[in-house]
This record gives structure tokens, sequence and C-alpha cells, in this order.
């Protein structure tokens, strides 16, 4: 699989529209038709290079394998009308929170995840109850990296 997105290319520059600097949307992300068995996607962005260890922006799991893209802005609410639940980023918030780094240049890496499997976790789970969930049932991954730094 391979995730791309129409806002920023790959290890290019996060728009600040993305980010707590302005509008703090979730980027469009688009990705190809997942492998034959898929039965459910999921998505985690971190930030790798945050002070305290990784920093996550989004958790979202359970979303149809008919998807093949999000939209810009994402709304966070608990489950998308298009199908998909959100959980718990590092915020301490439902959905997508943006770039957000306190000095320098950091990392955002946008994980995708085909799974053999719905994983009917409630709304709200981790990174880490989702990454266990996930264990053992991956078909396939793709990966998009962007960079943010705060213009001060």
């Amino acid at each position: 699989m391979k995730l791309e997105s129409d806002a920023f290319s790959a290890n290019g520059t996060i728009p600040p529209k993305y980010t707590c600097d302005r509008q703090d949307f979730s980027p469009p992300l688009k990705w190809d038709t997942p492998p034959t068995g898929t039965q459910s996607l999921a998505l985690i962005v971190d930030d790798p290079d945050a002070p305290m260890g990784i920093f996550v922006h989004w958790v979202l799991y359970d979303l149809p394998p008919e998807i093949t893209s999000l939209p810009e802005a994402v709304p966070n609410d608990a489950t998308l009308a298009s199908g998909g639940t959100h959980g718990k980023n590092d915020f301490g918030k439902l959905g997508y929170g943006g770039p957000c780094p306190p000095s320098g240049t950091h990392r955002y890496f946008f994980k995708l995840y085909a799974l053999d499997r719905y994983l009917e976790l409630a709304s709200g789970a981790t990174k880490e109850q989702l990454e266990a969930a996930m264990n053992g049932h991956i078909l396939a991954a793709a990966e998009l990296i962007g960079r943010y730094s705060r213009q001060r």
C-alpha cells in the first residue's frame, strides 16, 4: 500500500493549517486499495521527536476497507459517518491533534494498517490498546512522513 496526501509530499513540510498554529485540521489522506482479505483499516499519527518520547497525534480504527481516502478536517467525533472509530490522542482528546512542536523541526509519521479483522474497540482507545489489538492481524502497512517547525 502507498499512503499520500495532497497537502504535503513525503518528507515535506506540513502546511500550518494542519497544525496548532492555524485551524488544526487533519490533512487529506489517500491510499491504494488494501490487500484482499482486509476487514478494516487503522491509522496512527505520532511524533517520535517529542521531548518526552513519542507523542500520539491521531488514533483511528475500524475504517471500512472500501474507503481509500480521508478528507481534510475529519470531525473529531467518537465515530465517523463513513465508518471508523476515534481513539484518544496524547492531548487527551478524541480525533486529530495537529503538530505543535515546542522547538525545532519534528517528524510526523502517518501510519496506515490493513487488518484481517474488525477490531471492535470502544471509542477512546489509546495507541497502545490499538497496537495490542492489531498484533498478529496486520496484512499490509504504509507510511507517510511530514515535517513541521513552528514559526515564532
